[in-house]
């Protein structure tokens, strides 16, 4: 097999991985729309028209490979709030409980104006 024609297999399977992750992603989407009222759920904003493409979906226990198909584990948050609850998952998974334990801080042993009395002492 030549390069050319194994850059254009692997080019094609790239565009077919892409498409699949495209439809599986749609899919879900369009179901949660399907279910549930065009609300935002933490600011309870209303979208319509044009403005449904700013609400998604999130994945509650934030893995986005578990759609159940009763929809379980979705809900929708317009594109701040969902914003929002991702900053705080990374947050907490950052700033876990042994993170967030007040460091010890060394005292100063440096006194930058240690002698400052003595140049401003005139003779």
């Amino acid at each position: 097999m030549s390069s050319a024609s194994t850059s254009a297999a692997t080019a094609r399977l790239d565009r077919i991985l892409a498409d699949a992750k495209r439809d599986k992603e749609m899919g879900y989407r369009d179901k949660a729309l399907r279910m549930y009222p065009h609300v935002c759920g933490r600011c309870a904003r209303e979208f319509a028209g044009k403005r449904l493409s700013e609400l998604t979906v999130h994945h509650r226990d934030h893995n986005h490979d578990n759609n159940p198909q009763d929809g379980s584990n979705w809900e929708l948050l317009c594109l701040y709030c969902h914003d929002n609850e991702h900053s705080r998952y990374t947050d907490q998974q950052y700033f876990s409980e042994g993170s967030t334990s007040t460091p010890s801080i060394a005292k100063a042993t440096h006194n930058p104006f240690a002698g400052l009395a003595g140049l401003l002492k005139k003779d």
